[in-house]
């Protein structure tokens, strides 16, 4: 695996614009969003955008970019550090209009919108003119399983009808969220995986209202995470994503690639956790002498470079097989990383939290936030468990291409047929 010139280049420039504009502003930004309160919009940001800008720094996330689209066509590959540098501090990744969930969104629609619904909402969200919000999730349901969906869209005449109710649609209180992409059913009596359909809908369509607006421990994030209630929200029939039928498939081909930036970004919190780590150990002194001097802390501070070496190279390697073999066949790998990349990073920022003591859980460092992220991170595009089922399946059926997730016994008898060091191995007969 080699970077390219120009993403060794991209990465530069997007190091030297942390270094010149994100981290100078952090405390600004976050004194303007108290005032603006969490569904405005931080003045600062327009600063930063037009910075990033300047410097060709702009939807490095989108390979397959259309070419009259302003952006930069990175591999994967190219784009895993350059994201890692931007998961440093929240709100960089929107500075660069690299930001979820409109780069899942934006992916979206250059892949499946129409023309006009390119040129409609696409382009503005290009532009970083706009935001927008992914629905999919739903307060009654059980969303693990994308097939329990119940908000049903049905066609009448030459348009869609929405009924039904979303929540945890990240940023759609935001006062610049303008379009949302919405999953439902359209044909509940389809086969299992062809039952849903994705369709963008204008925020401000008649029908449509907020309700609940969940905290996530204790945070409110900017744009909020609120519940989206479609009351006989008519949109027209040419605003429907690809075909009917297709939204599972499509979901599945936008939560790739937002899996592995949710794994890069993850990746720099890692990394400046365990900077702060460090650092505060240098700073403190217990018992005669530093905190660095402590056994355990040392012990921290290796298995946190350890741990974050071993998963940047799985994030790495998941990348190059995305950028060679294409997303779906790397989705045991992709399924991995979202697995274990949470994991590691939960682990290095309680470490870090721990050596800050009481500092460690305020709101004076940014490891409190950090961590609450990490944590919602191991449920959003899928909870662990899910995507452990699924690498599992996979291996078994390796070995038993018959096999079934569900049902009891054995699809077929198994026989000895070897056995090694006293353990039995079997096979088909």
């Amino acid at each position: 695996m080699q970077f390219s010139e120009q993403g060794r280049t991209a990465l530069a420039e997007v190091q030297r614009f942390m270094v010149d504009h994100v981290y100078p502003n952090e405390r600004e930004y976050h004194e303007q969003l108290e005032r603006v309160g969490p569904a405005g919009y931080p003045p600062i940001m327009d600063k930063l955008k037009a910075a990033a800008r300047e410097r060709g720094l702009w939807n490095l996330f989108l390979p397959h970019l259309e070419p009259d689209h302003p952006g930069t066509k990175l591999s994967n590959l190219d784009y895993a550090p350059i994201s890692e540098e931007l998961g440093k501090v929240g709100f960089a990744s929107e500075a660069l209009n690299c930001n979820a969930p409109d780069t899942g969104n934006m992916e979206v629609l250059n892949l499946y919108g129409s023309a006009e619904v390119k040129q409609r909402w696409l382009l503005p969200l290009l532009e970083g003119e706009i935001r927008s919000a992914f629905c999919m999730t739903e307060p009654d349901s059980a969303s693990s399983d994308a097939t329990n969906i119940s908000l049903r869209i049905e066609r009448d005449g030459d348009e869609y009808v929405l009924n039904g109710r979303k929540w945890f649609s990240s940023g759609a209180l935001g006062e610049r969220c303008q379009v949302l992409v919405v999953m439902g059913k359209t044909d509940p009596q389809a086969s299992r995986h062809t039952q849903q359909s994705m369709i963008v809908v204008p925020k401000d369509a008649p029908g449509i209202s907020f309700g609940r607006i969940p905290s996530v421990f204790g945070y409110v994030d900017r744009g909020g995470h609120p519940e989206v209630v479609f009351e006989d929200v008519r949109v027209p029939a040419g605003n429907l994503l690809g075909q009917e039928g297709s939204g599972f498939a499509i979901s599945q081909a936008r939560l790739g690639p937002g899996r592995i930036h949710h794994c890069m970004r993850s990746l720099g919190a890692a990394e400046r956790a365990l900077d702060l780590m460090v650092e505060r150990a240098l700073q403190r002194e217990t018992f005669g002498t530093l905190v660095a001097q402590k056994g355990v802390v040392q012990d921290w501070i290796a298995e946190s470079r350890i741990e974050i070496d071993m998963a940047r190279r799985y994030v790495l390697h998941t990348a190059h097989l995305m950028d060679t073999v294409g997303n779906k066949a790397a989705a045991t790998e992709i399924s991995g990383i979202k697995v274990a990349v949470p994991n590691i990073v939960l682990k290095v920022i309680d470490r870090a939290i721990q050596v800050h003591g009481a500092a460690g859980v305020t709101q004076f460092t940014p490891l409190a936030e950090m961590y609450a992220h990490q944590r919602t991170l191991r449920i959003a595009d899928g909870p662990d468990e899910v995507h452990k089922m699924t690498i599992a399946r996979r291996e078994i059926l390796k070995h038993d291409p018959a096999f079934r997730m569900s049902g009891s016994g054995s699809t077929r008898p198994w026989t000895a047929t070897d056995q090694k060091d006293d353990v039995q191995v079997f096979s088909r007969p």
